[in-house]
């Protein structure tokens, strides 16, 4: 397997924000810095992120203060696809040009009902348009939210053309049965990764790469204890508990509920802002989310405060 592509456990960080609504860099840098340290990876402008809340020049000038942080460029894989091709190019492109170690990519998701041919047409033109050899795009299929899917025989054709560019993907579907099918399919060291946890120890059992996970946001380390224990006997176990915390997150609005998470086990209010069109959760709501968490001892050591790696 390609040492350049990637494994393991990576999160699709949230986006803190100012009061104003601003995104709010220093708390994303001490949250980056935190979950390094739980040896997880970073997807920044993921769903979890609120990344179509965001702008191009707000993602791009929030990867630049990573960076200029010390946060290294080749543990970070952002979300450069757009509805616009001109915005998933500029995007991509200075993901490349820093460094960034590979781009998470959705395919263009406004349209509906499109063809394969025009999903192939669009990954085309940034590939192309960006003309870099060091990309590398994992693509991201999560037709629960875009409502626009990508198919086993578009996959075909993307790692038939650009076999050095497309090399791996999130599956977000929910259904098992897909990412069974693209483990299987034999492509040639293509790194999938499920869409959660909850499918980690089945993935990796049947050759995958990981998992991409929104609760790797709050629950770094023991997913990626399991990531790394996922042949010795207490893995079944490992994987009921990390069920067990998703299973709570999955009652509550995800987003606003891992929020209000971090807001709690940081003592950082702030971390609850969510931008519109989503909505915090409500004093009740959350006092029953952390209730139930505290069912299961639950804990986020060290959230919050800066560390380095």
């Amino acid at each position: 397997m390609s040492p350049d592509r990637l494994s393991g456990i990576y999160c699709p960080v949230l986006t803190p924000f100012h009061e104003d609504l601003r995104p709010n860099a220093d708390s994303l840098i001490r949250q980056c810095q935190w979950l390094l340290s739980q040896n997880v990876g970073l997807v920044v402008f993921g769903t979890t992120s609120e990344a179509n809340s965001l702008s191009v020049e707000e993602k791009i000038e929030l990867l630049d203060r990573l960076v200029d942080a010390g946060i290294s460029a080749d543990r970070i894989v952002p979300g450069t696809g757009c509805c616009a091709m001109s915005d998933s190019v500029k995007l991509t492109r200075h993901a490349v040009n820093l460094g960034c170690a590979g781009c998470l990519m959705l395919p263009p998701f406004f349209y509906k009902d499109v063809s394969d041919d025009g999903l192939f047409a669009s990954y085309v033109e940034v590939i192309e348009r960006v003309g870099s050899e060091k990309l590398q795009i994992y693509l991201y299929h999560i037709p629960p939210i875009a409502q626009i899917g990508i198919s086993i025989d578009l996959i075909e054709r993307l790692v038939t053309a650009y076999p050095d560019t497309v090399v791996g993907i999130k599956d977000s579907s929910g259904d098992w049965q897909n990412t069974l099918a693209m483990l299987q399919r034999g492509w040639d060291d293509f790194r999938v990764f499920a869409g959660s946890e909850n499918f980690l120890q089945r993935v990796m059992q049947n050759g995958g790469a990981g998992c991409i996970s929104a609760t790797a946001n709050i629950n770094p380390a023991a997913i990626d204890r399991l990531f790394a224990a996922w042949q010795e006997p207490k893995a079944a176990e490992m994987q009921e508990q990390l069920d067990a915390v998703r299973g709570i997150i999955q009652e509550y609005p995800i987003i606003p509920a891992l929020k209000a998470i971090v807001a709690s086990y940081s003592n950082d209010a702030a971390w609850k802002t969510v931008r519109p069109p989503l909505m915090a959760l409500d004093s009740g709501r959350t006092e029953s989310l952390m209730n139930a968490l505290d069912q299961l001892n639950f804990a986020m050591p060290g959230v919050g405060k800066s560390t380095s790696r």
